[in-house]
């Protein structure tokens, strides 16, 4: 079995070829591809993590769709004072299939 760890969005995420995965916003339309940057390669028993070799790996992805994440709900509250804040958040992800790992 092959896979990857890749750099993703300031996260690290390990993906095979065919893998569907969530990334935090890439530019680019629904049907573009792009390179993600591979920081260790498993292929079977031999596992490559020197930096000099993870150059020559390519690991491409196909954007599928834009999307937004669930909305999410800050509440600050101090008691006796008054004081109440409300404030949401909803982050921009793309969903993109792992097309090759070369």
């Amino acid at each position: 079995m092959v896979y990857a760890i890749v750099r993703a969005g300031g996260r690290q995420e390990k993906v095979s070829v065919g893998d569907l995965v969530t990334l935090d916003r890439v530019t680019g339309k629904a049907g573009s591809t792009f390179k993600l940057p591979a920081l260790l390669l498993v292929d079977g028993a031999k596992i490559t993590s020197a930096a000099e070799d993870l150059e020559k790996v390519a690991v491409t992805a196909e954007i599928i769709e834009n999307l937004r994440g669930p909305k999410i709900v800050i509440q600050k509250f101090k008691n006796k004072t008054g004081y109440k804040k409300r404030q949401g958040h909803r982050s921009e992800l793309t969903r993109v299939k792992i097309t090759g790992i070369a």
